[in-house]
C-alpha cells in the first residue's frame, strides 16, 4: 500500500473555449471539477491502476469539502486533515490545438499544530494497512510558511522502518529531500535545472544533473521531460531512448556514478525519449 501526502491540494476546474480573447465575454464550451494537486493525483491514478493507496490531504474552507467530497464520491481513501486556511482553486482554460492557460492560486498557511495532525494522519494511514505501507509519496509545492525540511522529515522518520520515501517537490523543499536520502525523487525538467543550478538542455544534461542529485543523497532519480518522455536513473545505470530502450552503466570512477550518452546519439535521444519502470508494491 502506498500513502500519498498533499499538503497544498487544490480544486482544479478546466473551462474549455473556441479563442481566449483577454477583455472580451466568453462563452465557454464545457466546463469540469476534478480534484487536484501531486498527491492526489498520484493516489488517483494508482488506484485506478489496481494498486492500493491512502490519500492525506489538508482541506480548508467551502473548497476543501468539496475537494474531499469528490474525493469521497470516487470511493478514493482519504484522511483529511481539517485546516483553518482555505483549500486553493486552479482554473485551466482550453483552447482548440491544445493550448492551456493556467491560473494557480497561492495555499493557504499551515500553523505548526496542522503540520503536527498532518503528520499524525500520515502515521495512522501507516499503520491502518493491512500488509504495512511500502511507500510514502510527500507531493507537491509547500504551502506558505511551512518548512522547507517537511519532506525530508519524512524520509528521516519512515526510512528506519523500512518504509520507502518519494518525494515529488521543487526548490528549497526539493533540496532539502535530497539531502535526507529519499529513495526516489520526481524532477521535471525546469525543477531539475532548479536543483542543479544549471541549465538541462539535453539528454546529456539531464543524465549529468541527475547524476549529481544522486551524489547528493537521492537514491533514485526519475527526470519527466513532457512529451520526450522520463529519464529514470539509479544504482544500476540510466535508461534512455527510443522504443528501445538504451541502458547506461555507472562509471564507479565518475563522482555522477552516471554515464551519459555518447556524443553522436544525443540529437536523436533528445528527441526520443520513453522509460519503461517496475516496482513492487505492497
Amino acid at each position: 500500500m502506498i500513502v500519498t501526502v498533499t499538503l497544498n491540494p487544490s480544486l482544479d476546474r478546466t473551462i474549455e473555449v473556441d479563442v481566449l480573447t483577454r477583455g472580451a465575454v466568453i462563452r465557454a464550451r464545457s466546463a469540469r471539477l476534478d480534484p487536484g494537486g501531486k498527491g492526489v493525483n498520484v493516489s488517483r491514478a494508482l488506484i485506478a491502476n489496481g494498486v492500493a493507496a491512502t490519500a492525506v490531504v489538508a482541506v480548508g474552507g467551502a473548497d476543501g469539502d468539496q475537494l474531499h467530497r469528490l474525493l469521497t464520491v470516487e470511493a478514493m481513501p482519504v484522511r483529511a486533515v481539517r485546516v483553518a486556511g482555505r483549500t486553493r482553486s486552479n482554473v485551466t482554460i482550453v483552447e482548440p490545438g491544445g493550448v492551456d492557460t493556467k491560473l494557480n492560486e497561492p495555499g493557504g498557511p499551515l500553523s505548526a499544530a496542522e503540520l503536527d495532525e498532518i503528520a499524525a494522519a500520515v502515521e495512522a494511514a501507516v499503520a491502518a494497512s493491512a500488509g504495512g505501507a511500502s511507500w510514502v509519496v510527500g507531493c507537491g509545492s509547500l504551502p506558505p510558511g511551512v518548512p522547507d525540511d517537511t519532506y525530508a522529515a519524512l524520509c528521516r522518520r519512515f526510512a528506519p522502518d523500512g518504509i520507502r520515501v518519494a518525494v515529488d517537490s521543487s526548490g528549497p523543499a526539493l533540496r532539502a529531500a535530497v539531502a535526507a536520502g529519499p529513495d526516489l525523487i520526481k524532477p521535471n525538467r525546469e525543477e531539475l535545472a532548479e536543483a542543479v543550478g544549471g541549465p538541462v538542455d539535453t539528454v546529456a544534461d539531464v543524465v549529468e544533473a541527475a547524476g549529481e542529485l544522486r551524489a547528493r543523497g537521492a537514491r533514485a532519480v526519475l527526470v519527466s521531460l513532457g512529451a520526450e518522455g522520463a529519464v529514470p536513473g539509479d544504482d544500476g545505470g540510466v535508461l534512455t531512448g527510443g522504443p528501445l530502450y538504451t541502458p547506461y552503466a555507472a562509471h564507479p570512477e565518475e563522482s555522477t556514478g552516471l554515464r551519459g550518452p555518447r556524443a553522436s546519439d544525443t540529437k536523436q535521444q533528445t528527441t526520443q525519449i520513453s522509460t519503461s519502470t517496475h516496482a513492487q508494491h505492497k
